[in-house]
């Protein structure tokens, strides 16, 4: 059984910020819970469409409850594939997302649409999709819960670290305090040795996955 989630959130900016906004989410202040981002492939395809896939370094915390049962040197943290696709003409961004380690005890997948609003013409829509599934017998229920518990925390961080970005571009965000920008460079050096890890594994994710570029 896979858990899913669906949802819509209006954002107040034009289609064209958030594109922009997009590329520039982290590192922000809500979500601290991602580490490092790297561009694994991109490409402009002759209908200038954009395809790009990047590798995502994230926290990976356990509940107590799963401390108690798995391995205490289970990595900390998880490697997630993100794909997307911009196409430009019809103003629409694309992504689809996986994590690559721990699939064997949750997998979380995620599809996210941003385009222009029907409703009114300034503001954006985001269309967001997961499917929280997890394989270990006699506690795939609870562990596909707290997926899913976990999954809308993010997802509310992601959209205000959106926010956050737009703001920012916008020229009216608030500036980042010294203490917290050299604390945020001291997390990403520290994350760069499990980046390059990653990559290589982001290079041989699963053959079904290598190509899905939404």
């Amino acid at each position: 059984m896979v858990k899913y989630f669906f949802s819509q959130t209006d954002i107040k900016s034009s289609w064209e910020h958030v594109f922009s906004a997009f590329w520039q989410r982290y590192p922000n202040p809500f979500s601290k819970h991602v580490l490092t981002e790297d561009v694994v492939f991109r490409e402009v395809t002759p209908d200038n469409t954009l395809i790009s896939r990047r590798l995502l370094t994230k926290t990976n915390h356990l509940p107590r409850w799963a401390e108690k049962i798995f391995p205490s040197n289970l990595a900390r943290s998880v490697f997630v594939i993100e794909d997307s696709v911009v196409d430009l003409k019809n103003k629409t961004l694309t992504t689809f997302s996986w994590n690559i380690n721990h699939t064997r005890l949750l997998v979380v997948e995620e599809r996210c649409v941003y385009s222009m609003s029907q409703e009114k013409q300034a503001w954006s829509l985001a269309k967001r999709e997961a499917w929280i599934s997890s394989g270990v017998f006699g506690f795939s229920r609870a562990i596909q819960e707290f997926g899913l518990a976990r999954f809308k925390s993010n997802q509310i961080k992601a959209t205000r670290g959106l926010e956050y970005a737009l703001s920012t571009l916008h020229g009216d965000g608030p500036s980042r305090p010294l203490k917290d920008k050299e604390a945020m460079e001291k997390t990403k050096e520290t994350a760069l040795a499990t980046s390059e890890k990653a990559k290589n594994l982001a290079s041989v994710a699963s053959p079904h996955k290598s190509n899905q570029f939404v």
